[in-house]
């Protein structure tokens, strides 16, 4: 006789209407944008109630953030030492939504409406906190590749260079969503590689050991 499964647990199924709402949100704010994105239009999507959502999420900008974090969590394998392979602008998402299957316009408009939640949280007294936390995880991230790559220069402190690299990547995001101006995965690996170890970079470019 086969045995039934164990009922999921109600942490267990919130849990994953959780998820649901998080997957179904990305699609929304992707294809809309943050602003005309409404939860109604979300909770659809997911295939729960509007009540569903506000059981989970204080409003709107928190399931932003949720989303957001869980964009951050997937991309986490972008973020590494451009010594060790060619690198792109992790910034754009684009990477991570790749290895899910997802079109690359779902990275893309994720990207652009992220611009539009740090335009309106940047104003607002409560939601900036929270955005500051996100870019000090952020930054972080730029931080270990620094450390990891063995940074060694007497003008600046590793924390500066992961600031920089930080700069390179999100700037070159910026211009890609804006412009579709690219500097190319070559130019790009370049750019980080010498911001991290100029010598190393430039004896790599030119062959040395």
């Amino acid at each position: 006789m086969t045995q039934l499964p164990d009922p999921l647990s109600r942490r267990d199924r919130q849990q994953q209407t959780r998820e649901a709402l998080i997957f179904a949100a990305r699609a929304v704010f992707s294809a809309e944008g943050y602003h005309a994105a409404t939860l109604e239009r979300i909770a659809r999507e997911a295939g729960f109630s509007k009540g569903a959502v506000y059981s989970n999420f204080a409003a709107k900008s928190d399931l932003f953030l949720a989303t957001l974090d869980k964009n951050m969590e997937t991309a986490d394998a972008d973020f590494q030492d451009p010594f060790q392979r060619q690198a792109g602008p992790a910034s754009t998402g684009q990477d991570a939504v790749a290895r899910e299957g997802a079109p690359h316009e779902a990275a893309q408009g994720f990207a652009l409406a992220t611009l539009e939640f740090i335009a309106a949280a940047a104003r607002d007294e409560v939601l900036a906190p929270q955005l500051h936390q996100r870019l000090a995880a952020l930054l972080d991230r730029y931080d270990q590749i620094a450390r990891g790559a063995g940074v060694q220069d007497e003008h600046l402190t590793t924390s500066q260079v992961g600031m920089l690299l930080a700069a390179l990547d999100q700037g070159a995001g910026l211009l890609l969503l804006s412009g579709n101006v690219t500097p190319g995965p070559e130019t790009f690996t370049e750019g980080m590689r010498r911001l991290l170890d100029p010598a190393r970079a430039v004896a790599e470019a030119a062959g040395e050991p």
